[in-house]
C-alpha cells in the first residue's frame, strides 16, 4: 500500500486495482481533518460531518447526498469512525462511481475504503504531533 505523506499534515492513500481501486486523499485545516475519498470517476456524491462529544464520549455525523447518487453509506461510515477515533470534527467528501458494476465489486469497492479508513486512522495515530 503506497503512503505519500506531503508533509505531517497532509496524506494520500490508495487501495485495490482496476475498478475497484479507491483513493483517499486528507489533510487538516485547523485541528479538524478534511478527506477526500475516490476513485477514477471522482466526482462529489455526498459530504458527512462527524463530530466528536467529549461530554457524552460518542461521535454523530450528518450527511448530504446529490440526487442520485449512492455515496452516502460510505461517507456516514468514514466521517464517524474517524472522528470516534481521533476526537476530532472530520469531513469526508466522497465520489466513487464505476459503471454497471456487480455485487462482487461493490463488496470490494465497500472493503476497499473500510481497509482505507482504518488504514488512515493507524497512520494519523502514529503521526499525531498534538493537534
Amino acid at each position: 500500500m503506497p503512503w505519500q505523506i506531503k508533509n505531517m499534515d497532509r496524506y494520500e492513500l490508495t487501495k485495490g486495482e482496476g475498478r475497484t481501486r479507491v483513493n483517499l486523499s486528507a489533510h487538516y485545516t485547523g485541528n479538524d481533518l478534511v478527506l477526500c475519498m475516490y476513485n477514477d470517476n471522482a466526482h462529489i456524491g455526498a459530504v458527512a460531518v462527524g463530530e466528536y462529544d467529549h461530554k457524552e464520549q460518542r461521535a454523530s455525523t450528518s450527511v448530504i447526498t446529490r440526487l442520485g447518487h449512492k455515496d452516502d453509506a460510505i461517507a456516514q461510515e468514514v466521517a464517524h469512525s474517524i472522528a470516534k477515533q481521533t476526537k476530532r470534527p472530520v469531513c469526508a467528501i466522497v465520489g466513487i462511481h464505476i459503471d454497471n458494476a456487480t455485487e462482487s465489486e461493490i463488496n470490494q469497492i465497500l472493503n476497499n475504503a473500510r481497509v482505507l479508513t482504518k488504514d488512515f486512522i493507524s497512520k494519523i495515530s502514529k503521526n499525531s504531533d498534538g493537534k
